[in-house]
C-alpha cells in the first residue's frame, strides 16, 4: 500500500510539472504573437507613411532608424536611377550578432522587391523587422516620384 501512494504522488508531481510547463509555453507563444502583431502594425504604418508603391524614388542617400531585437538599427539606403541600389547597416550596437547576421538576408529581398514590404527572416524576426522598418523610414525620406 505504501508503494501505491508513492507512485500516486510521483504521478501527481509529473502531471503538475507538465501542466506548469504548458502554461509557460502558452504564455511565451502569446507574448511572441503580440510582439509580431505590434511589429507588423508598425511596419504597416511606416509603409503607409512611405507611400511605397515599388516605384521609383528620388536619387540620393537616405538614413532610417528602427527598433530591432536588442535596440536601434540604423540603415543607409542608396537610390540610383530611381531604384534601390543598396541598403547598408550603419549601426546596430545592442543587436545580438547572431540574429543580425541572419537578418542581413533580408537585404537582397528588399533589393529584389524594390520595397521594404518583404517577409521577415525566420529565426531573426525582430532584427529583420528592424531592418525593414528602418529601410521603410529611409525610403519615406526618399519619397516616391
Amino acid at each position: 500500500m505504501k508503494k501505491f501512494w508513492i507512485r500516486m504522488i510521483n504521478v501527481c508531481v509529473i502531471v503538475a510539472a507538465l501542466i506548469g510547463y504548458s502554461k509557460v509555453t502558452l504564455a511565451h507563444e502569446q507574448t511572441d504573437a503580440a510582439a509580431k502583431a505590434e511589429a507588423d502594425r508598425k511596419n504597416a504604418e511606416i509603409a503607409a507613411e512611405a507611400g511605397e508603391t515599388g516605384g521609383s524614388y528620388t536619387d540620393g542617400t537616405y538614413q532610417g532608424t528602427a527598433t530591432g531585437f536588442g535596440g536601434d538599427i540604423t540603415v543607409e539606403v542608396t537610390i540610383t536611377d530611381g531604384r534601390i541600389a543598396a541598403v547598408d547597416i550603419l549601426s546596430a550596437e545592442k543587436e545580438d550578432s547572431a540574429y543580425l547576421t541572419m537578418a542581413n538576408d533580408i537585404i537582397p529581398e528588399i533589393l529584389d522587391a524594390q520595397s521594404a514590404d518583404v517577409d521577415t527572416i525566420s529565426g531573426a524576426t525582430f532584427s529583420s523587422t528592424g531592418i525593414k522598418n528602418a529601410t521603410a523610414q529611409a525610403l519615406a525620406k526618399g519619397g516616391a516620384r
